[in-house]
């Protein structure tokens, strides 16, 4: 799907840039061509107005009659195709080259036209420019003078143009092709987040619910028969009850992954004591230390820390490590809880003495539903989502998480935090 999207994202950018580029393409060969040419006819009636001035000479003497006396004191270029001279009549009184018809057809201007002439001895076809000016004497019109001039050196120019624009067109059309390729896959890509996340969320609440849903179906079919024995039938639904409520919390957690991707947005963030936090969870673990034969300590620093953070996500953070140290320490063990303060940023370290994790499963224990097969299974409850929302809120606030285990002889788990900048009523509170 997402390849399919790549491909129409990068056709649809090359068709819009590629049709732009051959528009502008297209524009600037049009303003070349108007350019050169106005430039062509520049130097042709500059020529052209060097020969009627040959004609008329010092301003007095009459038109000659003869051709060749005109043909004497006419000043023409080898690049001239040919020259006529029509008097103020337009009937033809002289010409050089070619003479083309007999009396003045065209108004003065320019014209572009064909002209069969002689090319290396072969008859050939030849675009011609052909200019038509008025010769004036003592500020009457006398004559008309009619000049062309082959626009080969100026197609030669042009196809050199059209060449390039023959090459470069379609290798640009290319580099926008793949251009467009690439960044279709960089647009794409939050997208494919987007899917891959709907898809992991989709493939994990359907692998985890599905056990819990057909533990209710078959709690709910034995408790509609007749009851044979009311405290049976009691247990039942005690057994749905508490299935209902594990995929509750299934759904939360699965939920919280979905939503809270990604870094937190600072405007977000308040600041909070992190010391003050950590000793509201203090005497809820003291007692649940104290039922499961635990010993539970706890190492803060006298003075505050202050965070930017978002304090409830914190909490659940440390809470889920909490637990996880709690679950898997036999009876007679430790779990101890530490805050050590340092310039750059603030460290939280839950250590128990527990079961340990073996090496093997260490690099995988933050992802999620996974459990080590000898000792973290559906029988110490939860369901493996625990370290992978730690995880995820920890990297939120720009932080990360590490672990360190021996088998039999207990975890660590470490949070980094960054320290924040002091709210302005912080120092008040310090002072």
């Amino acid at each position: 799907m997402f390849d399919r999207s790549r491909r129409n994202l990068a056709y649809w950018f090359a068709l819009s840039m590629g049709s732009i580029l051959i528009v502008f393409a297209g524009a600037g060969y049009s303003l070349a061509v108007k350019e050169q040419l106005r430039v062509f006819d520049a130097a042709l009636y500059k020529k052209s107005q060097l020969i009627a001035d040959s004609l008329v000479g010092n301003g007095s003497d009459p038109l000659p009659k003869e051709m060749p006396m005109w043909g004497d004191r006419l000043l023409i270029n080898n690049d001239l195709v040919y020259v006529r001279l029509y008097d103020h009549k337009g009937h033809l009184v002289g010409f050089l080259k070619d003479s083309g018809q007999g009396r003045l057809e065209t108004k003065p201007g320019y014209q572009t036209l064909q002209f069969w002439g002689y090319q290396n001895t072969l008859t050939s076809r030849v675009w011609l420019r052909q200019i038509t000016i008025p010769v004036m004497q003592n500020k009457q019109r006398i004559a008309y003078l009619q000049v062309a001039a082959s626009l080969t050196p100026l197609q030669h120019s042009l196809n050199e143009a059209r060449f390039f624009l023959m090459l470069g067109v379609p290798t640009a059309l290319g580099i926008i092709g793949v251009t467009g390729w690439f960044l279709g896959g960089l647009a794409m890509q939050p997208t494919r987040r987007a899917y891959e996340q709907l898809q992991r969320f989709t493939a994990d609440a359907s692998h985890e619910l599905r056990a819990p849903v057909a533990a209710v179906l078959s709690n709910a079919q034995v408790g509609l028969m007749p009851p044979e024995d009311p405290q049976e039938q009691h247990q039942r639904l005690q057994n749905i009850v508490e299935t209902a409520k594990s995929m509750s919390t299934l759904i939360g957690n699965l939920l919280f992954l979905s939503r809270n991707e990604g870094q937190l947005n600072p405007k977000t963030l308040k600041t909070i004591d992190i010391v003050a936090l950590m000793q509201t969870l203090i005497s809820g673990y003291t007692t649940q230390a104290a039922t499961q034969n635990l010993i539970f300590t706890i190492q803060l620093p006298e003075q505050p820390i202050y965070l930017k953070a978002d304090g409830e996500l914190l909490r659940q953070a440390i809470v889920n490590l909490l637990n996880n140290a709690f679950k898997y320490t036999p009876p007679g063990g430790t779990v101890h809880l530490r805050v050590v303060a340092q310039s750059h940023r603030t460290i939280v370290q839950v250590e128990d003495s527990g079961i340990g994790i073996p090496s093997g499963d260490l690099p995988h224990v933050f992802e999620r539903f996974y459990r080590v097969d000898t000792a973290r299974s559906r029988q110490t409850g939860g369901f493996g989502l625990g370290l992978a929302i730690a995880q995820q809120i920890v990297q939120a606030h720009r932080g990360q998480i590490t672990a360190t285990s021996q088998v039999g002889k207990g975890s660590m788990f470490q949070l980094e935090l960054p320290r924040g900048m002091k709210h302005e009523g912080v120092s008040s509170r310090e002072g």
